[in-house]
């Protein structure tokens, strides 16, 4: 029993494993403890209070409501993309999918598994244009203290395109006839609405225009009123606490900058592929001033292998949970068109020079 539990938790947080042996064995070979910046702490807060909102929309229907509007009508695969691809923007990337991927599961349409696919390539792409639309935006929207607009205007070239292109992807792969046997409907009740408003509330705090104490607010609501949307993702925060501390023990070990911005590019796009983009982020943040290249490097990092985005892994576990037997054809798709647009996204880079 607990050599299966072990073997459960290692399979399903191995990355939190990779962060806390890396700030062990660091902190060991230089004798000291990591500092952590008020940047760090920051960070942290915003994630814990992201969660706690996410995980209330979650339980009060509010996503599935959403969800469940896109179920009726003709191009059912585009809705699906373009809702993907906005939510992301507003719940995460990982929220996004967790919510639309089992309600494509449910759907009678044809080239499910592509629509899926183009629903995670949706999930990175739309979650890019926003400042905390997934975590390693976030660190880099507030490490480098840039201003909101600023920071749309550099990478909304990517998700602009990739938004085109997606669409244009789920055009081909829609179904003509989609049969439906039920129609998806959660009535939504007064906690719903409380968490809209909240989010738009602490979206305007994370856009620096309200201050960022308001949510204490957030959190002692759901302390004293819903606790369920305290249950959030702690191991992922704990993760992000062991990351910051290895990173700041990995700026002592290593005194160099990455002076060019092509190389910081090419660096967070291909170590995102091994990695993945949040850690990415969080390791290269501090050997370089040059945040556009690195916004975009884990922005089309994103794309490519399975655990570059822990987004890209959700998507395909909740499917292989479904459908073991097609575990293998799922994934070669996912590469396929995965690693098309990685290639796509470096063409684009070097096209526009965003950091030139």
């Amino acid at each position: 029993m607990i050599r299966n539990k072990t073997h459960a938790f290692v399979k399903d947080e191995w990355l939190f494993i990779i962060a806390a042996l890396g700030l062990l064995l660091t902190s060991l070979y230089l004798q000291r403890l990591p500092s952590y910046s008020k940047s760090d702490v920051e960070i942290l807060y915003i994630l814990l209070v992201l969660f706690i909102i996410t995980t209330g929309l979650q339980n009060h229907g509010v996503i599935a409501n959403i969800a469940g509007k896109i179920e009726q009508g003709r191009f059912v695969a585009g809705k699906l993309v373009a809702v993907t691809f906005f939510l992301s923007m507003f719940v995460t990337n990982d929220v996004a999918l967790i919510s639309i991927v089992p309600l494509t599961m449910l759907l009678h349409i044809k080239n499910k598994e592509w629509v899926i696919i183009l629903e995670v390539l949706a999930a990175n792409a739309g979650s890019a244009l926003s400042p905390f639309g997934n975590p390693q935006n976030l660190y880099i929207y507030w490490f480098y203290n840039i201003p909101f607009q600023e920071f749309i205007e550099v990478i909304a070239p990517f998700s602009a395109l990739f938004l085109l292109l997606l669409l244009a992807g789920a055009y081909v792969f829609d179904a003509k006839k989609v049969p439906y046997t039920q129609k998806t409907h959660v009535h939504m009740k007064t906690p719903a609405y409380i968490y809209i408003g909240i989010l738009f509330l602490f979206v305007l705090a994370v856009s620096r225009v309200l201050p960022l104490v308001i949510g204490w607010v957030i959190i002692l609501y759901a302390l004293f009123f819903d606790r369920d949307s305290l249950k959030v993702d702690y191991i992922l925060l704990a993760t992000f606490a062991c990351f910051f501390g290895f990173t700041d023990n990995l700026q002592i070990l290593l005194s160099d900058t990455l002076s060019h911005p092509h190389h910081v590019f090419l660096l967070a796009a291909f170590l995102s592929q091994v990695i993945s983009n949040v850690p990415a982020a969080l390791l290269l943040a501090d050997f370089t001033t040059h945040w556009k290249p690195l916004l975009w490097g884990v922005s089309v990092g994103g794309f490519g292998s399975l655990v570059a985005s822990l987004a890209n892994l959700i998507a395909y576990r909740i499917y292989v949970r479904q459908e073991k037997d097609r575990a293998f054809p799922f994934a070669l798709k996912f590469h396929t068109l995965s690693y098309l647009a990685f290639a796509i996204g470096i063409l684009l880079y070097f096209t526009i020079d965003p950091a030139g």
